[in-house]
Formats: C-alpha cells, structure tokens, sequence
C-alpha cells in the first residue's frame, strides 16, 4: 500500500466512523419520534421504516452504475448532501408528506453510502490489506453507532419537540463534516466505465448475473442477512419477550453483548481468519449461529429459572456477534474480488440490494413467527443456520485459489477478479 492509499484509506476510516455516529444518533428514535412526538400515529411511523427500504431497494441499482462510471467519490459526497437534507427536514417535519419524503432522501443517501464507502476501500487496499481494512470498518461502523445511540439517548426527551430537531441536525452536521473530510481526498486511479476494457464496458448487470460465483455469494449473502440481522429488532426480540420473558432492560443487555462481543473480537478474529479459507470460514459461522439458535431455544423453551434464560439469550447475541467480526473480514472482500476490474462499484451495490431485500424480509416473516410460534420459529432458523454451512462450502467449489485464499497472492496488488474458477481449490495450501 502507498503512502497516499494509507492517507486516503485513513479519511476513509473516518468517514465510516462519522456517518455510523450520526445514524446511530437518530434511527433508534425514528419511530417515538413520528408516532409520539410529532403525534402522527403508529402508522405513519411505520411506513417511515418501509420508506427507508423502499428508497433504498430503488436507488441501489442505479447507484453501482453511477460509481462504475463517475467514481466511489462523486457518488458518496452526493449521497452525503442527500442525507444531510434528509435528515434536516426530518427534523423539522410536522406533517406526514413531509416527513415521509425527509425518510425517502435519508434513507436513500444512507444506502448509497455504503457501496460507495466499500468501493472506495477496494481502491485504496491491496489483496494483502484488504480483508484489515474491511475490518476496521465493521468495527468502527459498530462502535460509532454505539457511541451515537448512547449519547442520543441521553439528548432525547420525548415531551420536547425541540431535542429531537437537535438531533436531526446534529445528524446532517454529521455527514456534512464527512464531506469535507472526503472532499480533498486523493484516489488512486482505478478504471472506470469510460477506461475500463470493453468487456467491463458492457458488463452491467449481465455480466454479474452471469458470474456464477458472484450468484452464489447473493444467494449465501441473502440468507445470512435474513437469518441473523433481519432477525435483531424482529423475531428474535419478539421470540425474547414473549416464550422467554425477557425483560426490556434485558434485551438491551443482549444487544450491547452483540456490540461489545464484535468490538472486543474484531481483531483478535482478524487474524485467525486472515489464514483460513474464507469459504470455510463463512461455513464455521453458520454452525455458531446454529449454536446461538440452540441457545435461543433454551431461552424460551427450556424450563431453568428465568436468570438461565436470560443468560442463553444474552449468550444468543454474543454469539451472533462473534459470527459477524468473522464475516466483515471475509465476505465483502470477497465481493470485491469476485468484481472483474473497474466494475467494484456495480458489484457492491448488487451486494448491498441483496441486503436491503433480506432486511426487508426478515423482519415481515421473523416478526410473527417469534412473537406466537415459538418452537417453528427457532427450528426454521436453526436450518437456515446449517444452510449458511452447506451454501458456503458449495460457494468454495467455484472460487478460484487466490479467491477462497487469498494469502495466496501476497506480493501482488490485486486478487484475479471475476470469471470461472481458474484452477480447482481442493487441496489446502
């Protein structure tokens, strides 16, 4: 890596630290706000989280497009001002169409943050450096919001209207500070659409599509995301309060298990992954989820007192956090490898659409299922676990060598990307 790659992957980190900080400031508080607040009712709240994915599912296939040909960098400071005006006028919203079309341009900004955020790190990293920097990221994405939701909760009184427009605002200062700290950042060049061999040119969709392995990983992306993060805020909280009697303080305790399990692991897991094969390593995590399922089951379903329960379910999230400072490191460089050059951006907007779709569904078929049936719903998402083993372990069967070992091409600067699998990856190295 060269000194201006560090410099920008460095501002890059801040970015990501920054724009956590200021969503975990307010998504928390999204729906007392609208409904209690502003006095909108529980309706409109909701649909303001529908919103949020909506915006998302629509702008995400236009967004690889836009950074294939103008650029990570051009599209983030775009989504930045997008959400900086979101959130602004969500704070200052009374009415329900102004508050629903301050969610449809924060949540729009939000979601092409991320693609454009993840392209910028594949440029400024090596195959050597890039499973760290993707690490970092996952831990200071965390960290921010966890820092955000705490001090934004200390700022919010829900009887005065006027903390939670300072919240709001402090939100857009956030990702207008992010502007300036990425405005003045030097990329290394990388093709674009307009200087990217024709292949590349004429890729688009068609061309991921028909990566079979890029295909795989959506398929295997789709049902971790349904399985675990899907499932935080909806069923497994729903599975939590009503067959386990968890209490309210208690689940927060299981939340902030799951951030300080991926805040204390991240790096300590780091380099235990760093030599493994990353097939193998998404397969390992599919048998802790399944673990953590088990764990869950007990919870609700076994008859120890309640602080047994409550220790499985605390144990539950600790162990989906585990899982998770395993995946950062693994799966969305792994997207980026898969990416044939100058396309990173197109493939990590078709990953982050295939995220979105999950966390949309998840919560719709999770929700009810743990809210009334129980026993079904840990025994569909114990297989769903077990079927994140047996997804990646066929995935590993279609990378190339470098791909599903990366080490492998240490010394060089970038891992072979796309294509069918250049030589079989049956042997260990």
């Amino acid at each position: 890596m060269t000194r201006a790659m560090g410099a920008a992957m460095r501002r890059i980190h801040v970015g990501n630290a920054l724009s956590a900080f200021g969503l975990g400031f307010t998504v928390p508080y999204l729906y007392v706000y609208v409904a209690q607040v502003r006095g909108l009712g529980a309706m409109t709240a909701g649909l303001v989280l529908a919103v949020f994915a909506v915006a998302a599912l629509i702008v995400l296939p236009f967004a690889g497009r836009a950074i294939v040909r103008r650029g990570p960098l051009p599209v983030l400071l775009a989504a930045l001002v997008t959400a900086a005006l979101g959130a602004l006028s969500l704070g200052l919203a009374g009415s329900a169409a102004t508050v629903l079309l301050s969610a449809a341009a924060l949540g729009a900004g939000q979601a092409v943050m991320q693609p454009a955020l993840a392209t910028m790190i594949v440029d400024c990293s090596s195959a050597d450096t890039r499973s760290r920097a993707f690490a970092m990221q996952f831990f200071l994405q965390n960290l921010g919001l966890g820092v955000g939701g705490l001090i934004g909760g200390h700022l919010v009184d829900t009887t005065r209207v006027s903390s939670f427009t300072l919240l709001f605002a402090i939100e857009a200062a956030m990702f207008l500070l992010l502007v300036g700290v990425l405005a003045t950042v030097r990329m290394p060049h990388s093709p674009h659409l307009a200087d990217a061999p024709a292949r590349s040119a004429k890729g688009g969709w068609k061309q991921l599509l028909g990566n079979r392995a890029m295909v795989q990983l959506s398929v295997l992306g789709f049902v971790l995301f349904f399985a675990c993060y899907g499932q935080f805020e909806s069923g497994l909280s729903a599975y939590g309060v009503e067959a386990a009697g968890i209490s309210t303080s208690a689940l927060g305790t299981a939340l902030a298990a799951n951030t300080l399990m991926i805040v204390v692991a991240q790096f300590a897991v780091l380099k235990f992954v760093e030599r493994r094969r990353r097939s193998r390593v998404i397969a390992a995590v599919g048998l802790i989820w399944a673990v953590a399922w088990l764990a869950a089951g007990f919870a609700g379903l076994g008859h120890g007192s309640q602080e047994m329960a409550t220790a499985a379910f605390v144990s539950t999230y600790a162990l989906f956090g585990l899982g998770e400072a395993m995946l950062s490191p693994t799966v969305a460089p792994l997207v980026a490898d898969l990416a044939p050059e100058g396309m990173a951006g197109q493939y990590n907007s078709a990953f982050a659409l295939v995220k979105q779709l999950a966390l949309a569904v998840g919560p719709a078929v999770g929700g009810p299922l743990g809210a009334s049936l129980h026993g079904p719903y840990i025994v569909t998402f114990l297989l769903f676990s077990l079927g994140i083993t047996f997804l990646a372990l066929r995935l590993g069967r279609q990378l190339t060598a470098v791909q599903d070992r990366p080490w492998l091409a240490r010394g060089t600067r970038v891992v072979t990307r796309g294509g069918a699998p250049a030589e079989p990856v049956g042997a260990e190295a």
